[in-house]
């Protein structure tokens, strides 16, 4: 599971290549997995970085 701020990086991205500030610059982003299941990983981290890492906590949900 990537963390949360790579999915945020790869919106901006998008915004900016395609000219267009919809959620992923307006392009189809499909996405697919139990995302309740699986937490990102985070070396040396605490459950409380994991729970912040985490997609559903982002503003992209």
């Amino acid at each position: 599971m990537a963390h949360k701020k790579s999915f945020e990086a790869l919106d901006r991205t998008q915004q900016d290549l395609r000219g267009n500030s919809e959620l992923m610059g307006g392009a189809l982003v499909i996405l697919f997995g139990d995302f309740r299941q699986t937490l990102p990983v985070i070396p040396k981290s605490t459950p409380a970085d994991e729970i912040n890492g985490f997609l559903k906590q982002s503003f992209l949900e």
